[in-house]
């Protein structure tokens, strides 16, 4: 069964910056795509990034050149570096995950896509 631990969460000011982690446990390394969600209230969940098996990443408009997705596989966890950091940035943040043949170019910011979501951080940008 595939667990996903997120942490790194805070409150911090506009400008600042955060990494966010994820600890992935029980799955087969490549070949899974690995992804970052948010969901602010009263917002359906987003798509922020995502780091296919193959490695390649994607970025929602509203945070490419701010944010950047990596995974350490040697260390099971996938990373979200959050710089310049906005108050409209505040959101619950989620790990997901799912198994993939041959990638989810143009569908991986669809939540029902993953099959594997951790539990959340909270991060919160003021101005």
């Amino acid at each position: 069964q595939v667990q996903l631990v997120e942490s790194g969460g805070g409150s911090v000011q506009a400008g600042e910056s955060l990494t966010l982690s994820c600890v992935v446990s029980g799955y087969t390394k490549n070949r899974y795509c690995m992804a970052w969600f948010r969901q602010a209230p009263g917002q359906e969940r987003e798509g922020v990034a995502r780091i296919d098996r193959d490695g390649s990443t994607t970025y929602a408009d509203s945070v490419t050149g701010r944010f950047i997705i990596s995974k350490d596989n040697a260390k099971n966890t996938l990373y979200l570096q959050m710089n310049s950091l906005k108050p409209e940035d505040t959101a619950m943040y989620y790990c997901a995950a799912t198994y993939t043949q041959s990638g989810m170019n143009g569908i991986w910011a669809v939540p029902t896509n993953y099959n594997y979501w951790g539990r959340g951080t909270q991060v919160t940008v003021s101005s």
